[in-house]
Order: C-alpha cells, then structure tokens, then sequence
C-alpha cells in the first residue's frame, strides 16, 4: 500500500504530469513521469470505466498500487508518476503489469534524461 505522502490526489497534480511529464506506453498501461522539486517521490493511478465494472477497476487499482509501491524509491526526487491503466489490464496478471510497468518507467526516465532539444 501507498502511504498517503506518496500519492498524488489533486486534480492538477494529475493534468500537469499528463501534459509535461514523459510518457511511455505499453500493451496494458501508460505512464506520464514528471520531476518537478525535491521532495519524495509520489505517484497516482488512472483506471477509467473502459477498463471495466466497479470491481474490476478496483482490482487493477489494487495491483498497481502493490508494484508501484516498491518502485517509488527507485525514482528521482520530486518524481510524480501517473499510472493510466488501458482495458487490457483487466485481465492482466500482477506480474504481467510489473513487466509493463518497468519496461515503460524504464523509457521514461531514460526520456526525462534527454536533451530539452530532443524532447
């Protein structure tokens, strides 16, 4: 579980990642990484109605809360991930989404190391 320090909860917290931060997609997840400060890392969880029922999208929220959890330490300071979950991940295993998501965090820091003029 995420303790309450290290989630993003406010609707522009969510919208400035989404716009500025570097995303990286892949067949069950998206993931918008942003640094912007020094404090400690933090992260947020996108799961919409097309992932499924009520249920369903608490399940995948679940999952993703237990294997961001571990990873939070591994980013930048001032790091804020918002991770959006496509409807594949309704049927996804919590390893399967561990794989999609260190693959895409992977593209993503590596993104934010980039030259401003590459981006």
């Amino acid at each position: 579980m995420l303790p309450a320090g290290a989630r993003l909860t406010r609707r522009d917290e969510f919208t400035t990642t989404m716009r500025h931060g570097r995303r990286s997609g892949r067949s069950r997840l998206v993931v918008h990484l942003d640094v912007s400060g020094s404090d400690a890392p933090r992260a947020g969880f996108v799961v919409s109605k097309a992932v499924g029922n009520a249920v369903v999208r608490h399940r995948v929220s679940r999952r993703l809360r237990h294997v961001v959890a571990p990873r939070l330490g591994a980013l930048p300071a001032g790091a804020r991930l918002v991770v959006r979950a496509l409807p594949a991940s309704a049927t996804a295993s919590s390893a399967e989404l561990a794989a999609d998501l260190d693959g895409a965090l992977r593209t993503a820091v590596r993104r934010l190391a980039e030259p401003a003029a590459r981006r």
